[in-house]
């Protein structure tokens, strides 16, 4: 299984490849075309992520002793954000996750890139995943 660590490398590896960042938004948004859609049951109020500018659902699970997590948003940019979020913690245990240093996020420089908003929508999104890592942790 691939830790923490190395899908963050891989991200910070695949954001390299690109010259500026209409490049690496059009990855971005790419990535939340690619994201397997939460189903429609979990798109609550309770999923709704607190402090995004656009609509955010994000729905975790535990299967197996490790974090699972679906989510959807009706902006794309959005969108491709939890995807990336998603591909580095679901799948992780609860313990891995509370901990995550998402250092990677600083490295390709996505916060500098975002509007205020976009930005706190961003630490909403990381802070809500650990959230349901620790109600998962027992």
């Amino acid at each position: 299984m691939e830790t923490l660590k190395d899908i963050q490398t891989e991200i910070v590896e695949e954001f390299e490849m690109f010259d500026d960042w209409m490049q690496k938004y059009e990855y971005i948004i790419d990535l939340g075309k690619e994201l397997a859609t939460i189903e429609e049951q979990y798109k609550t109020e309770d999923n709704l992520i607190k402090g995004c500018q656009s609509m955010v659902w994000l729905h975790a699970e535990k299967q197996d002793g490790k974090i699972i997590y679906t989510a959807d948003s009706d902006a794309i940019m959005t969108k491709g954000i939890i995807a990336i979020l998603i591909r580095v913690l679901s799948g992780q245990q609860a313990t891995e996750i509370i901990s995550a240093d998402l250092s990677f996020i600083d490295t390709i420089g996505l916060k500098e890139q975002l509007s205020v908003t976009r930005a706190n929508g961003l630490v909403s999104m990381i802070k809500k995943m650990k959230l349901y890592a620790l109600a998962f942790q027992n």
